[in-house]
């Protein structure tokens, strides 16, 4: 089937207190989001690289493109209100009978084994979400006190999250905006489809707070 990916890049980079949005930072030469980019070309040069941006950002990121003469081949396309609007127009350039993984444009230390993953097991299973296992205790707010809880019963989910297209363009239009949806494998699950985890990686960071690149920066000089 042929391979297609999203990668949704919509930072304001509030968190990061800097006005330049967070896709934008430098990772050491580049910015994040051309390595971003760059790890799913490693992985299949034939893999066909949407990346959805907001309109008022699209400029900007031509410019970058043309400063660091970075040629890699992708389609940029529009961003909607909120990132379930943003996957929505990104789906709309997949045809059916493809696989598509959906990637956040700040998750730049991605693998090439675990994109590898999500596609073989998408295709076989319908699904493919990338996820890791909690390594702290963890407590539940329940009314007035916390509960501790199992740790071994949850997980902390990355993306890439990978499908058959014509599936999540089914959840998608299945489905209306719901504040539950964090992100696209909940829209899956609404639809009434089972979601299939595989193995995440613990350096594929998303960078979303000064700490974050700090630490991206220093697992990039082991990557």
């Amino acid at each position: 089937m042929k391979k297609y990916v999203i990668i949704v890049a919509g930072g304001a980079g509030t968190r990061m207190k800097t006005d330049l949005p967070k896709q934008f930072l430098l990772l050491g030469k580049m910015p994040v989001l051309m390595h971003t980019i760059a790890q799913f070309y490693k992985y299949d040069s034939a893999l066909k690289i949407i990346v959805v941006l907001p309109k008022y950002q699209i400029n900007f990121w031509d410019s970058l493109c043309t400063q660091h003469k970075f040629s890699i081949g992708h389609k940029v396309v529009n961003g909607g209100k909120t990132r379930y609007h943003s996957v929505q127009n990104g789906l709309n350039l997949v045809p059916n009978e493809s696989l598509v993984a959906i990637h956040d444009g700040v998750r730049p230390l991605v693998s090439k084994k675990v994109i590898a993953d999500s596609f073989i097991v998408a295709e076989k299973e319908g699904s493919a979400i990338a996820a890791i296992t909690l390594k702290d205790s963890i407590r539940k707010i329940e009314g007035h006190k916390t509960v501790s809880k199992n740790r071994k019963e949850y997980y902390l989910v990355q993306t890439p999250q990978t499908f058959k297209s014509a599936l999540l363009k089914m959840a998608y239009s299945q489905t209306a905006l719901n504040k539950h949806f964090t992100d696209d494998a909940s829209v899956f699950e609404a639809s009434q489809e089972n979601v299939t985890l595989i193995a995440g990686d613990y350096k594929n960071i998303k960078i979303t707070t000064p700490e974050d690149l700090l630490i991206a920066q220093a697992l990039q000089n082991n990557f």
